[in-house]
């Protein structure tokens, strides 16, 4: 076997070259602290640390997700509990005003209180979030939710759409509640009809109930007391038409029954006189703006909420607001909810971040004594075949003749 000059030079130039480059990798390691910077130094340590990191970059938009959506319901609970004990001293104010020695300028008192406090729940209604969005408007953040229309009436603008946030694989997750839910869907208290009580109200009677069993061929009902002719109350019930049509026909009043008609059950308590008579409107849910409105305009008529109609409406109010306490409390409750699935959330994915990044760490990151040892080794093998290559390349056959 003959080894020319030539060869000897390339082989030696081939060594100094690797071992130059093992060197450089390992300074490059050392440099960045990780022993895999690109996929050649490690191809399954590679992918592995790809997959970590795009996890990582999943779970980490998670998070944010997680962040917005509890800074959010963190407010609307907030706003809804300050809601809930606003309209709790309203219905205190209410029940101070029925009080009988109270003369009518102290009546219009607490209906001044009242319309205060009332633009005071249509403020905490109104409220926006950090980013300057309405807090209760549904998916039309950009639009106020709550002002009066032209009749006074305070009316709902937003719509009834509810934002979520994906805060896991496959799991979202409410992050609002919409206007309208919160405060224009209380159910009413008496069930699907609302009383309108007439001011020549004698006896003193109100609607228990009114719900609807059946079809009812018209939304509204007026229920007429008359002379039975023998010192006894009739009930009947007609349309509100004119002129009206009969629906029931005068039956003899019992107080303990109910009364059927139409596909509607009516309850009614009390004493009425004869001549007496009300209407039905078909309302299933209650405004609590609303409840309060009318509560301030009984209590501004003067001396009517001690006129046994103003008790019966008095009465219908104060249950109303009580249904109304109760609808908020319940998104209240609901949010509530979401602010602790929000939390265990945060947990598995703070604790999977954690599994990743060790993961990670024993993929990627590099072991400073382990490297350094293998530095000097490189550099050792390095300079022994410089020196071994500087010598032989200087040797010539022309030396030997």
């Amino acid at each position: 076997m003959r080894l020319s000059s030539a060869q000897m030079f390339n082989q030696g130039l081939t060594g100094i070259l690797q071992k130059q480059s093992a060197t450089s990798k390992v300074l490059e390691q050392l440099s960045t602290g990780k022993k895999v910077n690109t996929a050649g130094d490690d191809p399954v340590a590679a992918l592995g640390i790809d997959n970590l990191n795009q996890r990582n970059a999943v779970v980490a938009q998670y998070m944010k997700n997680i962040d917005y959506a509890t800074n959010h319901l963190q407010q609307t609970e907030s706003q809804l509990g300050q809601a809930d004990t606003l309209i709790s001293s309203m219905k205190d104010l209410m029940l101070q005003g029925a009080n009988g020695s109270l003369t009518s300028a102290e009546r219009q008192t607490i209906a001044d209180d009242l319309r205060q406090s009332l633009d005071q729940l249509l403020s905490i209604a109104n409220t926006k979030d950090e980013s300057g969005n309405y807090l209760f408007a549904g998916n039309k953040t950009g639009t106020l939710p709550f002002e009066f229309d032209t009749s006074g009436n305070i009316v709902y603008q937003g719509d009834s759409g509810v934002r979520t946030a994906i805060v896991a694989s496959g799991v979202q997750l409410n992050t609002n509640v919409a206007g309208d839910m919160a405060f224009m869907k209380g159910l009413n208290a008496m069930g699907d009809y609302s009383a309108n009580y007439l001011t020549t109200q004698q006896g003193s009677f109100r609607v228990e109930s009114a719900q609807i069993v059946g079809a009812p061929s018209v939304s509204a009902y007026q229920i007429n007391f008359l002379d039975d002719g023998a010192g006894g109350i009739n009930v009947e019930v007609t349309d509100t038409a004119i002129p009206a049509n009969v629906i029931l026909a005068a039956a003899p009043f019992d107080p303990t029954a109910t009364i059927s008609f139409d596909g509607v059950d009516l309850k009614i308590t009390g004493t009425p006189e004869i001549g007496d008579s009300f209407t039905l409107d078909q309302t299933s849910e209650v405004s609590i703006f609303d409840t309060f409105s009318k509560a301030i305009s009984l209590f501004e008529n003067g001396g009517e909420v001690q006129t046994p109609a103003g008790q019966s409406q008095l009465a219908q109010l104060l249950n109303n607001v009580t249904s109304g306490v109760k609808q908020i409390s319940q998104q209240q409750g609901l949010a509530g909810i979401s602010l602790k699935t929000l939390e265990k959330y945060t947990d598995k994915h703070t604790d999977e971040k954690l599994i990743n990044t060790s993961a990670l760490s024993k993929l990627e990151d590099v072991d400073y004594a382990t490297a350094v040892t293998e530095l000097e080794k490189q550099q050792l093998a390095l300079n022994a075949i410089s020196s071994v290559f500087s010598k032989v390349g200087s040797v010539s056959l022309f030396d030997y003749i």
